[in-house]
């Protein structure tokens, strides 16, 4: 049984990617800092204390892997903390890229050793880390930490090249999810349908592509 680990599982996109691979017949590792009733009602394999933006949650999600193959990573995990010009909380600024950044990056190296040849790594990234995309300003914070989100994963794609490991950069849409206020333009079961089937299309060939879920080619 192909085996998918999926960091953020407790809610939101994280938890509608582990429900939609636990019925398509996976062995689900749902990685969070705290579970929550609806990822443990989903019958998965559950690791907290994972905190993406420490090296002591890395850890805790390698230890519990050890020796595991891994066949699907899904860097899922961020957080989305307003920021304007005339509301420049660096401290803010800070604690998104140590999770929305470093996170996915920090994770991928600790699973490294879990991921074969075959194996895909998927960072949940957003558009609004593009650069040619940006015309509404604002959201310094998170848009700077999508884009170096971005450039992180195109270098994975890079790097994991010769290991067989495609990468695949993912925008889910704007989601109707706890972290956007409840506000958006989808629900989080039709942008993982979305995301999963970008997955499945993923290969070395287009390893360290820019999709969005319904699968147009986004623009860096």
């Amino acid at each position: 049984m192909n085996r998918a680990v999926i960091t953020g599982a407790n809610r939101g996109i994280g938890l509608e990617l582990s429900r939609a691979l636990k019925a398509q017949g996976w062995s689900v590792v749902g990685a969070c800092r705290k579970s929550s009733a609806e990822l443990d009602d989903l019958g998965v394999e559950v690791v907290t204390g994972v905190d993406v933006g420490s090296d002591e949650g890395a850890t805790v999600l390698a230890d519990a892997l050890k020796g595991k193959t891994v066949d699907l990573l899904i860097n899922c995990a961020g957080i989305l903390q307003s920021n304007s010009l005339d509301n420049l909380d660096f401290d803010s600024m800070r604690a998104q890229f140590e999770i929305n950044s470093l996170g996915p990056l920090r994770i991928t190296s600790a699973l490294l050793p879990n991921l074969h040849d075959g194996a895909k790594v998927a960072l949940i990234t957003s558009r609004m880390g593009s650069v040619s995309d940006n015309t509404s300003g604002g959201q310094y914070g998170y848009r700077m930490s999508k884009c170096a989100l971005n450039i992180a994963g195109a270098s994975l794609a890079v790097d994991l090249r010769s290991k067989g490991i495609a990468v695949a950069l993912l925008h889910p849409g704007f989601v109707r999810t706890e972290m956007t206020g409840g506000n958006g333009l989808i629900d989080a079961p039709e942008s993982a349908a979305g995301l999963l089937a970008r997955i499945d299309a993923l290969n070395l060939a287009n390893s360290g592509g820019f999709w969005h879920t319904n699968g147009e080619e986004l623009s860096w």
